[in-house]
């Protein structure tokens, strides 16, 4: 079994000499450095540490202020706190932080006092600091949200909001929780406005980022070699928090190599989105060049059938080297996750697989469909919990735990994200308009002009138009479409389910990771 590895940061290093001694002869692999610096230096390279050992007292960077670095990027590592300050505040402080241990030197009574806060008190006091340090935030992230950002800081502002509703998830802070869920709709609307300015700019090639048409170009086929099997794990309808929920198990033995980003392309549907990531090109020049596998919103049959298809043609132009051996696999149903978990070794045959899985999309749907699932997701913290447990007991994860024993590119990303909805919006069309909730597609559309972006000439975001007077329109911020009739009985059913197509930060802002196996 392979070594644990520690990271101990102590000005006085050289008088623990015969600590550290101690623990090389118990097999452990020991690294030291004297300050706060040279340990974030540690943490950033290439050695995988299991646990850090830090001196609350070292001159420059404390090891509380070391810790609140390690804890920007890392929530995970178990971090333990050695110091000779017997101050009551700095132990609740550390405690807040949510380290593993504190240990005083020399061995005291303190360490008792300190043990008991940790057994009785260590929810309160989480919950305490975790709400102090939202406050002192709450007022940086309003600024933020309304200063104009650009495509980059949006992403990183959204990722600090999702930050902010773990940590409060876990310190079970539902006065602060409610307080950042307004926050989240006031950054929901200014992302909104920001959208409605860019997206048909970014159409035109301007300043556009990494979207789904380019996806695969971009992040997924510069990193196929034949030397390591890479898999690519697509899994529909993943918001960004639901891809932080799962990643403490892949990270147990995978290592995350980069963790980045895309733009779903408008509707944040997979009809549209997912055929343009595999087919790497927009929705128009799809249904343009491959008429035959193109299927309309007011069409019968499946949208997403040919998306192996679609596949194979962008590999045929974008691979250099065309000997790649290759494979697809779709997820749908509980059976074939059995299936996929029992030959999950034979995805090493290959030099690249493709798994589409489809369980948080079905997981969003049945929502809407069963009350019983309406209870166990109730809001977004129930919801997060629901994806963790799914995916701890899923076919995925044992699929994957496989394919870890050997060496594995793993790349996992999504097709778009979904949004909890909770503001109707009034809207008039033909018996042809399309039936989500979150866009619609359709002629002589009637609808409130300031919960939209319309796009009158579909071509010009790319997207096929069924007729000369087809218009798009795209529901802004937590907004869903009723008709008139039966308003007041589908605003019932609909209201507070999770739905996607529109434009907000958690359907248009999506995950892409890239790990290996560790």
């Amino acid at each position: 079994m392979e070594a644990i590895k520690i990271l101990w940061a102590d000005d006085e290093i050289d008088l623990l000499k015969p600590q550290v001694l101690f623990l090389k002869k118990k097999g452990y692999e020991v690294t030291t450095v004297t300050n706060g610096h040279d340990a974030l230096e540690e943490l950033e390279g290439e050695t995988e540490f299991d646990v850090v050992f830090l001196d609350e007292s070292m001159p420059g960077l404390t090891g509380l202020e070391t810790l609140s670095r390690i804890r920007t990027t890392d929530n995970v590592i178990p971090v333990v706190m050695i110091t000779k300050n017997e101050a009551e505040h700095v132990m609740e402080e550390a405690i807040g932080s949510q380290i593993a241990g504190y240990l005083l030197k020399p061995v005291n009574p303190m360490q008792i006092l300190l043990t008991l806060k940790t057994i009785v008190d260590e929810k309160r006091l989480v919950r305490e600091k975790t709400n102090t340090d939202y406050q002192q935030d709450f007022r940086q992230l309003l600024m933020e949200i309304n200063s104009g950002l650009d495509k980059e800081q949006w992403v990183d502002t959204y990722k600090k909001i999702i930050n902010w509703e773990l940590k409060l998830d876990d310190s079970q802070s539902d006065q602060m929780g409610e307080i950042l869920a307004v926050q989240k709709q006031e950054a929901n609307a200014e992302f909104s406005k920001f959208i409605d300015r860019n997206y048909l700019d970014w159409m035109n090639g301007e300043d556009a980022p990494i979207m789904s048409h380019n996806l695969m170009r971009e992040k997924v086929f510069p990193h196929l070699n034949k030397e390591v099997p890479t898999v690519m794990v697509l899994l529909d309808n993943m918001r960004f928090d639901q891809w932080k929920v799962i990643e403490p198990y892949l990270s147990e033995l995978f290592k995350v190599e980069e963790e980045d980003y895309f733009y779903s392309i408008l509707p944040t549907a997979t009809q549209y989105s997912r055929n343009a990531i595999f087919a790497g090109m927009m929705p128009s020049d799809i249904a343009k060049r491959y008429k035959q596998w193109w299927k309309n919103d007011s069409d019968e049959g499946g949208k997403n059938n040919h998306e192996a298809d679609l596949l194979e043609k962008q590999m045929d132009r974008l691979i250099k080297h065309k000997d790649i051996k290759w494979d697809y696999t779709k997820v749908t149903r509980t059976n074939f996750a059995r299936q996929m978990q029992d030959r999950a070794l034979d995805f090493l045959n290959n030099d690249f697989s493709v798994i589409v899985y489809n369980f948080i999309d079905m997981l969003s749907h049945a929502r809407t469909e069963m009350e019983v699932l309406k209870e166990l997701a109730g809001d977004e913290k129930a919801y997060r919990s629901l994806t963790r447990s799914w995916f701890e007991n899923s076919p995925l994860w044992a699929t994957l735990r496989k394919l870890a024993e050997r060496d594995v590119q793993l790349i996992v990303t999504t097709d778009h994200g979904t949004i909890r909805v909770n503001t109707p919006s009034r809207v008039v069309g033909d018996r042809d308009t399309s039936t989500n909730l979150r866009y619609k597609l359709g002629r002589n559309l009637k609808y409130e002009e300031r919960d939209v972006l319309e796009i009158r000439d579909p071509l010009k975001a790319h997207l096929p138009r069924p007729n000369i007077s087809s218009t798009f329109i795209f529901a802004k911020e937590d907004k869903f479409f009723l008709y008139p009739n039966n308003y007041n009985h589908y605003n019932n059913y609909y209201k507070n389910t999770f739905q996607h197509g529109g434009i907000s930060l958690e359907e248009v802002i999506c995950p892409v990771i890239r790990l290996r196996s560790r």
